[in-house]
């Protein structure tokens, strides 16, 4: 009935994507599109903190940023006492919102 002491309790985020960043997202590449789908995938099970992911950086307490490409990029949000993360950015590098 209740798990075992030191059971692994594995934390879901879940991530949800702004409606601007999803009208930017349609004008992308596919290639780039399919990253930021990869990029969904580790945010939900990694968490907002992704040093992995090409020029990864954290831009404020809550806001952090990585590219998908040379030229794309993807911004996110995540307050510390949440389990959801908010995609408000995904488009080209030059206007991006830092």
């Amino acid at each position: 009935m209740y798990p075992q002491f030191g059971y692994n309790w594995k934390i879901k985020y879940g991530v949800t994507i702004k409606k601007k960043a999803v009208k930017g997202l349609q004008k992308l590449p596919m290639w780039v599109q399919k990253k930021l789908a990869l990029l969904i995938l580790d945010l939900t099970e990694k968490g907002p903190v992704q040093p992995a992911w090409q020029n990864y950086s954290k831009l404020s307490d809550t806001e952090y940023h990585c590219h998908l490409g040379t030229s794309w990029v993807a911004c996110r949000r995540h307050h510390k006492e949440t389990i959801i993360i908010e995609v408000y950015y995904v488009g080209s590098r030059e206007k991006a919102p830092y």
